[in-house]
């Protein structure tokens, strides 16, 4: 029955199915249906171009699979690699150990402090606008601060 299917539907049944991975690999990323999908698609144009019988586009879909998944790790990232943007998605941990200049007052430990074009709140010790301040930690969005004396 389903060589029927696959023989009624002929190459439009690798689209459909090439069409059907990449949709499900939208619904649940992974970047594995990816390669699988597009495997499917390049079977789909082989058969069509060619007239593969369905014994012959199952090797060839198995083969252009194996083949996709390779290229595919082979040019995704590795998990765990360093990025040479660390900070992107945690940019106040990048600013632990530079020193910035209070343009408001700390008071009762909480305060402000601007960032080229964003202000911050910072909790640290009671100090007057004007001061150094050094970011020592971050919790969340607030940056923690101590006194640069000097």
């Amino acid at each position: 029955m389903l060589s029927d299917l696959g023989s009624f539907l002929g190459p439009w049944a690798w689209f459909i199915l090439g069409g059907v991975l990449l949709v499900a690999e939208i619904a649940a990323p992974g970047a594995f249906l990816l390669w699988l999908g597009l495997a499917a698609l390049a079977t789909g144009a082989l058969s069509y171009v060619v007239g593969l019988s369905w014994q012959s586009e199952v090797l060839a879909f198995a083969a252009l699979a194996v083949i996709a998944v390779l290229v595919g790790r082979r040019i995704s990232p590795a998990p765990g690699r360093a990025s040479d943007r660390p900070f992107l998605n945690r940019r106040a941990e990048g600013f632990v150990g530079r020193v910035f200049t209070l343009d408001e007052p700390i008071i009762d430990g909480m305060g402000r402090v601007r960032i080229d074009d964003s202000v911050w709140r910072i909790e640290g010790p009671d100090l007057a606008a004007g001061r150094d301040v050094k970011v020592v930690a971050t919790d969340g969005a607030t940056l923690k601060v101590e006194a640069v004396e000097g």
